[in-house]
């Protein structure tokens, strides 16, 4: 797959978690100079405050791009991150590694549950992610108040509460969220 399309691509910020994701494009032959410095950056970066993970993915194929992916607690981590004098220097000492950006996406608060990865194709718009949303919060809103709603009625209701926003927010990210998205892909992308 070739990646052609460059330009950034965002939804507006919702004070949430950004995830940048970023495709290089490396020379044949310099596989191992790209991965040192890939880590270098990676792990630099992760040793800044709110930096929440990283991951570096090698090609699919020959030829084919490598990614680098960014997690950051909320948007002014991120800013300083992007903006901080370890990153330029990276880029600084990058002339002569044979590798270039070739796209690049900020993925902000929900956003992520929708993006492919791999790709630079928008979210869809927010309000077919609010029906999504409430499509996969339904079904878990009902099983979780059948099932732990009889278990949990004698706690105190900031407790209770706290229970249910961990399996639902659980439940919301790793089961709910991927299977409505699969499962509306193709709503989700029409324009």
């Amino acid at each position: 797959m070739a990646i052609i399309d460059t330009t950034e691509h965002s939804v507006p910020a919702d004070n949430g978690e950004v995830s940048l994701l970023i495709a290089r494009q490396v020379e044949p032959g310099h596989e191992e100079d790209f991965e040192a410095w890939a880590r270098g950056i990676l792990e630099t970066a992760a040793g800044f405050p709110d930096h929440l993970g990283y991951g570096l993915f090698r090609p699919a194929a020959e030829g084919a791009p490598w990614f680098l992916v960014h997690r950051f607690r909320h948007q002014a981590a991120f800013e300083a991150w992007q903006k901080s004098p370890e990153r330029a220097a990276f880029f600084a000492n990058c002339q002569g590694h044979h590798h270039h950006e070739i796209a690049r996406r900020e993925l902000h608060g929900m956003e992520t549950w929708f993006a492919k990865p791999g790709t630079t194709r928008p979210a869809p718009p927010r309000w077919k992610m609010a029906i999504s949303s409430g499509l996969a919060i339904f079904p878990i809103s009902l099983l979780g108040n059948a099932v732990l709603g009889p278990y949990l009625v004698d706690l105190p209701f900031v407790l209770r509460t706290a229970a249910f926003t961990v399996v639902f927010s659980t439940l919301m990210t790793y089961v709910a969220m991927p299977a409505v998205s699969r499962l509306l892909r193709s709503w989700l992308t029409r324009g």
